[in-house]
């Protein structure tokens, strides 16, 4: 319906005060408008404005949208019309992709896109026994819980918080009809709606797996994310990169500004790129080389056969010169080009530190 609007309760950190300010954000999704109001000051704060980074994809509990560079968190449903509409159909459930199925991540991503569903988060992490047993629980469909325990902890495993209708069901089916028979018995998903916040919780505090020297750094930016699976599989699997770390990442503008400084004064859309990394959610992979193409190489091999298989960052020269490169495939314009990846060889170790220890920490 044209008129059909959604109320939710949002918080923003001023990181100027160190106050959280909270919201009242009107979401109508026939023309992507949002408004605004100051809870605290009963006053409005954004009249109705069009902002397409915000979608119904992009709604659900604890997610965070970005409204003017602002990275607002969704803490309540502002009123029973919208609980009622997306309690169910905005249901979360987790996927992990097993230790030494990692490169079949992208896979079970795109499975998971192309039937509906929108990724909320993803972290590559090391579980231990006794976290993957947590993680388990006493889930009845698993016969060997033992042995899936001891399975989940031969090594960094990659989390996947997925939202969809009624998601733990549909993403249980699509793992029997779909992934299982396609890529093998490759994921734990979570088995009832009842834990799968705990899960997602408990799984998603655990610190990102890293290796931080001889890798780069490929950034799936916002623009690209409704492909994320498809991107990380070109770069991991198919440009021949092991991904060594990964995490969803939301960035404020001075961080932004902070991470692109490099380009500032130098490419004339620096403000379009920051513009870009500020408008939602994306997901920074720290990739290294696999053994069988020279894994033991230095970090200046990593770096330059990364941007390599990225292709230039303008996607229409891409498609002339390197055609089968990512941003060839996936990007839009040199601003929403697909990925950012690691231009310089002795940046290769910064930007993974900065991603991977600086903001994590």
């Amino acid at each position: 319906m044209e008129d059909e609007r959604y109320c939710f309760i949002v918080e923003w950190l001023d990181p100027h005060s160190g106050l959280t300010m909270r919201y009242q954000m009107l979401y109508g999704p026939a023309d992507c408008s949002v408004e605004m109001y100051d809870i605290k000051n009963r006053r409005p704060f954004l009249k109705k404005t069009r902002i397409p980074t915000v979608t119904m994809d992009t709604l659900h509990m604890g997610a965070v949208v970005t409204v003017y560079s602002r990275q607002l968190k969704i803490v309540e449903y502002g009123d029973a019309h919208t609980e009622n509409a997306f309690s169910l159909a905005r249901q979360s459930t987790l996927c992990v992709v097993k230790p030494g199925a990692a490169h079949l991540a992208g896979k079970v991503i795109n499975a998971a896109q192309r039937s509906g569903f929108a990724v909320a988060r993803v972290k590559m992490a090391s579980l231990s026994r006794e976290d993957a047993a947590d993680l388990i629980g006493s889930s009845s469909s698993i016969s060997d819980a033992s042995g899936l325990a001891a399975e989940l902890a031969t090594g960094p495993s990659v989390g996947v918080a997925l939202v969809g209708d009624n998601a733990v069901d549909s993403f249980k089916r699509l793992v029997q009809t779909e992934i299982v028979p396609a890529l093998g018995d490759c994921v734990w998903c979570a088995d009832s709606a009842d834990s799968v916040d705990a899960q997602t919780s408990a799984y998603f505090a655990k610190p990102a797996s890293c290796r931080l020297r001889d890798t780069a750094l490929a950034i799936v930016k916002p623009s690209a994310m409704a492909n994320l699976g498809l991107v990380m599989d070109a770069v991991c699997v198919d440009a021949g990169f092991v991904m060594t770390g990964a995490a969803s990442f939301t960035l404020d503008r001075v961080d932004a500004v902070e991470f692109l400084e490099v380009y500032k004064g130098v490419v004339p859309e620096f403000a379009a790129m920051v513009d870009e990394l500020t408008s939602g959610a994306f997901v920074a992979m720290e990739v290294a080389r696999s053994e069988k193409d020279g894994g033991s190489v230095s970090e200046n091999g990593v770096v330059e056969a990364l941007r390599e298989a990225c292709g230039p960052a303008d996607p229409e020269i891409a498609r002339v010169l390197r055609p089968q490169s990512v941003r060839a495939k996936f990007g839009f314009d040199k601003v929403r080009n697909a990925v950012h990846c690691t231009d310089l060889p002795e940046d290769g170790e910064l930007e993974t530190h900065y991603f991977f220890k600086i903001l994590q920490a």
